[in-house]
């Protein structure tokens, strides 16, 4: 059984951050060890919002509980999302660090959450440039979006050639591979959005409907159904189209019940995990 360290945010009510990736990756099957870097009631989209992000010294504490037993030296999965502070964002660069130099077989997914078109950059710079110093830098998978991607290397995404150079401007560590989510390519058919991988193998496109839909916690839900497909042996283009068609039910089932959030609770959706 593959063992996961998920480090992102959690909300009491929906499904964003740890809330969304959790939950795939336990029933295909995968062990999941949740460490929280904020703990929210709900989204920022509603009028009121409770809750905070995780202490330094708070965090710090549940980092050295996974050490106390051993965790990262058995993991095959690290995962890491949303991150509610400098400090936060600091020792969990230095955790990946150390992870990875206890357990040299530990792959490293980073989904540098950040921001969007709408609303834009949703975390402090300083944050944004841990991401780009220090966190992408150590990563063997990272799952930007067009924004971040803009953001974090100062060059856009406008057409496939663009892969390859901001691959190049991440400074991801040789053999990485990179997903750049939700592009609208000049090459992309209309009517499509398109996830497009960039690694030693080259270029491969992943496309899917475009749905006129935006959700929170749809990428969260992406980068934990590619992790549960990954953990469950498959390649990583086929963990992307896994999760390019099962976030898809979970934003439908979500426009269905007027939710916000993405929606976990279709039957095809909860099927496909089972069965991965």
């Amino acid at each position: 059984m593959s063992l996961v360290i998920s480090i992102q945010s959690q909300v009491v009510m929906g499904h964003v951050g740890n809330s969304a990736a959790v939950f795939p990756m336990l029933a295909a099957g995968l062990e999941v060890a949740p460490v929280p870097t904020v703990i929210f009631s709900n989204t920022p989209d509603y009028p009121t919002l409770r809750g905070r992000p995780l202490p330094a010294d708070f965090f710090a504490e549940l980092l050295q509980g996974l050490w106390d037993r051993e965790l990262p030296q058995r993991a095959d999965f690290l995962l890491s999302g949303y991150i509610g502070s400098v400090e936060v964002a600091g020792l969990l660069a230095d955790f990946v660090a150390r992870a990875k130099a206890a357990n040299p077989r530990l792959r490293y997914y980073c989904d540098p959450v950040m921001g969007d078109e709408l609303p834009g950059l949703y975390v402090p710079r300083a944050i944004a440039d841990i991401f780009r110093d220090r966190l992408l830098p150590l990563a063997d998978i990272a799952s930007p979006n067009p924004f971040e991607v803009a953001h974090l290397t100062g060059q856009p995404v406008a057409e496939l050639a663009d892969i390859p150079r901001v691959a190049q401007a991440l400074r991801m560590a040789p053999g990485a591979e990179l997903i750049v989510t939700g592009c609208r390519l000049r090459e992309t058919a209309e009517g499509m959005l398109e996830s497009v991988i960039h690694g030693p193998s080259g270029l491969s496109r992943h496309p899917t409907a475009h749905l006129p839909l935006a959700m929170a916690g749809t990428g969260d839900l992406f980068a934990g159904l590619v992790t549960a497909a990954l953990g469950r042996g498959r390649p990583l283009p086929q963990a992307v189209d896994f999760a390019q068609v099962q976030t898809a039910r979970a934003l439908k089932r979500g426009a269905e019940l007027g939710s916000k959030e993405v929606v976990l609770t279709d039957p095809d959706f909860r099927a496909a995990l089972l069965t991965l």
